[in-house]
């Protein structure tokens, strides 16, 4: 992660968590990380979610990177065809 971009850790719930990085996309440099690592399923609310984050990213020119996500849940995005959206990182 770049030194001025915005972090995001998800605990408990993903859309407050998917909520909170739409509002960091404005004073992000560059690039958004949000640690998956607590996150063990997603459901179709918060595909959406990550569909309208992807595409604000996309408007603002702002890098979303996915970190410590299971295969899981990735399988589901993929399917979901929304994995090419986002960067991944360990």
């Amino acid at each position: 992660m770049s030194m001025n971009g915005a972090s995001v850790r998800i605990d408990g719930e993903l859309l407050p968590a998917l909520q909170e990085a739409l509002e960091r996309l404005d004073s992000a440099d560059g690039e958004v990380v949000l640690d998956f690592s607590s996150v063990r399923r997603i459901g179709p609310d918060a595909l959406k979610g990550m569909e309208e984050l992807a595409s604000k990213a996309e408007e603002k020119g702002i890098r979303v990177v996915l970190a410590g996500m299971s295969v899981d849940v990735y399988k589901v995005l993929k399917l979901a065809k929304l994995a090419s959206r986002f960067s991944f990182r360990n």
